[in-house]
């Protein structure tokens, strides 16, 4: 089993940032990716962004250029830091850790006024 707790959310004002942290525990040996999902208010859950285990990322195309993801081994936490940030990136945000079993945060809700 794997638990992973998200913080960082929170209110900003548009063009604002932010930082989510990510943190795993329990067997994480068995983790070879993790990321970030969000859901906005009425919509489905989408990938925003995602970082393997040698380092590579992949980065939704909605919010390329303004976020980037990264990570940090020795604290087995993941960070997805938000730039640029729009109304339209209000949502909760998921960490996740894709695999076999796919594991899911309890979310952490982020809201950028216009």
């Amino acid at each position: 089993q794997v638990q992973l707790v998200e913080s960082g959310g929170g209110l900003v004002q548009a063009g604002g940032s932010l930082r989510l942290s990510c943190t795993a525990s329990g067997n994480t040996g068995s983790i070879n990716a993790m990321g970030w999902y969000r859901q906005a208010p009425m919509k489905q859950r989408e990938f925003a962004a995602l970082i393997l285990s040698d380092g590579s990322t992949n980065i939704a195309n909605s919010v390329k250029g303004r976020f980037s993801i990264s990570r940090d081994d020795a604290k087995n936490t993941i960070y997805l830091q938000m730039n640029s940030l729009k109304p339209e990136d209000t949502a909760v945000y998921y960490c996740a850790a894709p695999g076999r079993k796919t594991y899911w945060g309890q979310g952490t809700q982020v809201s950028v006024s216009s």
